[in-house]
């Protein structure tokens, strides 16, 4: 029975594992995610990095749900809710700049107003034609 108060049930394997070894699955499941992530984003060329971080960050409302059940969950404590709170700004802040950064990037890539049609009274050799020159 001693030993039952060491070890835990994996989800559904039916066999004990300590804690150690849960933590152990867990540190490589969060290294191989740092690799992965690493090996994806550096093969992201250079022109389409700016959108799809802006785009990353927009999706983090989901921490913000996340930290509004923090902050509304019962029998919470002050240091718990004041970490909520400031979770919830932080990740706020976060969107609204995914937001502003996508904005910005649209902005670059649309026309600017028409350009002048040049005819051929435009040109300074034309007989009657504008000239750049004074004088």
């Amino acid at each position: 029975m001693r030993l039952q108060g060491r070890l835990r049930h994996g989800p559904d394997w039916g066999w004990p594992m300590s804690h150690g070894l849960l933590l152990v699955f867990e540190v490589t499941i969060l290294v191989l995610a740092i690799f992965l992530g690493f090996e994806v984003i550096s093969k992201v060329p250079t022109l389409l990095h700016t959108p799809l971080m802006s785009g990353t960050n927009a999706i983090h409302g989901i921490v913000i749900v996340g930290a509004m059940l923090v902050m509304g969950a019962g029998g919470k404590d002050a240091l718990t809710w004041v970490i909520g709170f400031v979770a919830v700004i932080l990740a706020s802040a976060n969107v609204v700049g995914g937001f502003v950064v996508t904005d910005r990037m649209l902005e670059m890539f649309k026309k600017r107003g028409r350009p002048r049609q040049h005819t051929a009274q435009d040109s300074p050799d034309a007989p009657g034609g504008r000239s750049n020159r004074t004088g």
